[in-house]
């Protein structure tokens, strides 16, 4: 009989649990047992919004190689890779679409995300990188190579006063990139607490928490007095995904200043703003990453490589394929499950 393994299909607002056969590699393509998927912002704001279409989700990816099909010998950087091995992936393929975005979850070649016991790499030229790292600290590449795309479009100078808006996994690994691209001054704006106290092991020097400070007027304030002359940051990265906090955010830059926008992949809306006071008055250069390319992967693993920060710590909770809606209503509700503060939850296979 066939091998089958489960993956989870998402529509709507609802997750749904199937079953299909296990594909042998074809040419060029690899298989992986899946061992940890995040649940990544993007998901959480589609799911939000309602997934239009059934859905194989799961960008945020670490697994074995399972088997490789016939002429893969080596990972994107030219390691040679063979069953056992542990790899990351970049879930964008140029010209062919993302894991973990993929649709018609019925028709072959099935496992085309995260949230399954399996993933099939058959997208050509897809980009995976051989790691000794653990799983736990695998499977937030793709979210850490988010802030090493933004790092480098921010062009951070040493001793730049930066404020990072967001204390999810977006907004801690953009604080750990600015701070290894020369940062002199980290200030952290988010909540709830858990997340905040990560923030500080990452290197925050100046936490301000949301539920403490909920004036915007009063957080700008704060802000200024931890700046130069009171003039205002140099960077300012929007990591929140929520929308008010672009404008409050525009309103820590300093003259000259640079200004960031990072945590919108998904269209949440529109947003008034005074551009002649926010953008035009200040000389602003406005920034916006559109995920990240083959570029931050191959950069941004060998930081995960050195474990230099606390990047497993991220993990707050690893569930099984059949709570992955937990997690969801967690991330859009108070933040709490299993009574402890969520950071990144992951979704784990436990495939044979």
């Amino acid at each position: 009989m066939a091998r089958t393994g489960r993956a989870v299909i998402a529509h709507g607002q609802d997750f749904e649990i199937r079953e299909y056969p296990v594909p042998d590699p074809a040419p060029n393509t690899v298989l992986l047992r899946q061992e940890m998927a995040g649940i990544c912002g993007t998901d959480l704001h589609n799911w939000q919004n309602g997934i239009q279409e059934e859905m194989l989700l799961g960008h945020e990816n670490v697994g074995i190689v399972e088997a490789i099909g016939k002429g893969v010998e080596t990972d994107y950087v030219g390691q040679p890779i063979q069953e056992g091995d542990r790899v990351v992936l970049a879930p964008g393929v140029k010209g062919y679409g993302a894991y973990g975005f993929r649709t018609e979850p019925d028709n072959a070649p099935h496992f085309g995300g995260g949230f399954s016991d399996y993933i099939y790499l058959n997208f050509p030229n897809t980009c995976l990188l051989k790691t000794e790292v653990s799983p736990e600290v695998g499977v937030v590449t793709e979210p850490f190579t988010i802030g090493v795309h933004a790092a480098m479009r921010a062009k951070i100078q040493i001793g730049d006063t930066v404020v990072v808006q967001g204390s999810g996994a977006i907004g801690l690994v953009t604080l750990i990139c600015a701070k290894i691209s020369g940062a002199g001054k980290l200030i952290m704006i988010g909540g709830p607490e858990g997340r905040l106290e990560l923030a500080r092991k990452m290197g925050a020097d100046v936490i301000i928490d949301i539920d403490q400070v909920p004036s915007v007027g009063d957080r700008t304030e704060l802000v200024m007095s931890h700046t130069t002359h009171g003039e205002g940051a140099d960077i300012v990265f929007e990591c929140a995904g929520f929308l008010p906090a672009t404008p409050e955010g525009l309103g820590y830059v300093k003259y000259d200043g640079t200004f960031v926008e990072v945590g919108h992949f998904v269209d949440m809306g529109s947003i008034d703003l005074n551009l002649n006071q926010l953008l035009m008055r200040k000389n602003l250069r406005l920034e916006a990453v559109w995920a990240s390319q083959y570029e931050h992967f191959v950069r941004g693993l060998p930081i995960l490589e050195k474990n230099e920060f606390p990047f497993a710590e991220m993990v707050s909770h690893v569930l099984p394929l059949s709570r992955v809606k937990e997690g969801f209503e967690a991330l859009s509700g108070n933040y709490q499950l299993d009574d402890k503060t969520t950071i990144k939850i992951v979704v784990q296979s436990d495939a044979d």
